[in-house]
């Protein structure tokens, strides 16, 4: 990409004359703007493309308006299907930590100073939260958090077009029939841009995080910015391919700093990781990731369907693809490329139209969870066909609701339009009683994460 080694390392704030105190951020970190500038979101801003009129949902643990993300209806509480739920004072608050720093890099407004801004900084964030404070989640949440965005995409003035879902398991069932993986495919095919993160698992074993695996989605792994050749380069945790399944694309995700949430989980367990803005003295917390890579497309793809507001996933996916810049090293590793939106806004569209074996979503839920489990005690744990609403779930009859974008039914919204009770795949949810609010565990924090 042209420019690109000069503008990346200029765009590093100089520590060295900072008065703030702290730990200062370093040349290693990448902040909002070196990403920015590296997939070349400056083109789409000069063009008067901020993600205007597309909304983002991010399936995750909360967003909440710190600096960043406080201009008026930039953030939308949609639902809070995580273990928080029947407290009303935790509601839809990001006490983890991530969903907010994810929402930064994606539509960050710059509310929170010049490396706030993320890199669709007008689109809007629909909080649709599945984890809770310490990060328990089940494999059952994020499928039901995946059926109501389908269903509700365009209700109540939304006009959801991305999901960002930086979460997999290490699942290694069939695509074909993984629930996970059905969830995100039905999400595509009704005509939004699922964006997942690929895996942190390295080289070792090849094989992508599930739904990574499903070929009709983006799975985005992570580069890095080598200071001594000047090139970004795939980073050695992203998970690689095994020559079927490779990632599609890669994106920044190395050392990213993104918005805090002060005080949270994240923040009291890894507070090295909070870093200080040397021009503004704000801080910001600083991880790595193809969560974050998975964010910075998501970004990219609202971008793209601002500018042409009749594209269909498979279409983004193709404009991503086709453009992005090679980096050298095998597709395994960096799938086409790490995206060039410059070159994306530039490129024609076609008619492109994937044509992958479709999924039944009929395989075990148990299956789906790979090794991650959440629970309030060894002899407590959430496992085989029951789902985290304490219900038995029955695959077959859930993935046929799915298809018909039916699973959730019965629903009522309070006054500011959030889900208040429903019924999905059968069991009955409501915020302030459910019975699955006794689970605990730590799956959403570990390695469940990206």
């Amino acid at each position: 990409m042209t420019g690109l080694a000069t503008a990346t390392t200029a765009a590093f704030p100089n520590a060295a004359s900072a008065a703030c105190t702290g730990m200062l951020i370093e040349p290693t970190t990448l902040t909002l703007p070196n990403i920015t500038e590296a997939i070349g979101a400056p083109t789409a801003w000069a063009a008067g493309l901020q993600g205007q009129g597309v909304d983002v949902a991010v399936i995750d643990t909360g967003v909440n308006a710190v600096p960043g993300l406080a201009s008026p209806g930039k953030i939308v509480d949609a639902v809070d299907l995580s273990f928080d739920a029947p407290k009303a004072n935790l509601r839809y608050r990001d006490l983890h930590g991530h969903g907010t720093n994810m929402a930064g890099i994606i539509a960050g407004d710059g509310s929170g100073g010049p490396l706030t801004t993320g890199v669709a900084p007008k689109a809007r964030i629909i909080d649709v939260r599945v984890g809770a404070g310490d990060g328990a989640v089940d494999v059952s949440q994020v499928i039901a958090a995946l059926d109501w965005v389908v269903q509700n995409r365009t209700a109540n003035g939304r006009n959801i077009r991305v999901i960002n879902l930086s979460y997999d398991t290490d699942a290694v069932t069939d695509y074909r029939s993984d629930p996970l993986s059905h969830a995100v495919e039905n999400a595509w095919k009704a005509g939004i841009v699922v964006v997942v993160s690929g895996g942190n698992e390295g080289r070792a074993v090849p094989g992508l995080g599930n739904p990574a695996l499903n070929p009709f989605v983006i799975a985005v792994g992570g580069s890095t910015f080598d200071a001594k050749t000047l090139k970004f380069k795939v980073e050695k945790w992203s998970s690689i391919g095994d020559g079927i399944r490779n990632p599609d694309v890669v994106a920044p995700g190395d050392q990213v700093a993104s918005l805090r949430v002060p005080g949270s989980y994240l923040e009291t367990a890894y507070p090295a990781a909070v870093v200080t803005d040397p021009t503004t003295c704000a801080t910001l917390f600083r991880g790595s990731g193809t969560s974050q890579s998975a964010a910075v497309t998501s970004g990219a793809a609202a971008l793209l369907i601002q500018q042409r507001p009749t594209l269909t996933p498979d279409q983004v996916k193709a404009l991503l693809t086709s453009t992005a810049t090679a980096l050298g090293m095998p597709a395994t590793q960096q799938g086409n490329g790490m995206i060039n939106l410059a070159a994306a806004l530039k490129a024609p569209t076609t008619s492109t139209r994937q044509t992958f074996l479709a999924s039944s979503g009929t395989g075990t839920l148990d299956a789906a969870r790979g090794s991650f489990r959440v629970g309030t005690s060894a002899t407590d744990v959430l496992a085989g066909e029951f789902h985290a609403f304490k219900s038995a779930f029955s695959a077959s009859a859930w993935a046929k609701a799915s298809d018909a974008r039916s699973a959730w039914t019965n629903q009522t919204f309070d006054s500011s339009g959030r889900l208040a009770t429903g019924t999905w795949s059968g069991s009955t949810w409501s915020g302030s009683t459910w019975s699955g609010s006794t689970w605990s565990g730590s799956t959403w924090s570990g390695s469940t994460w990206s």
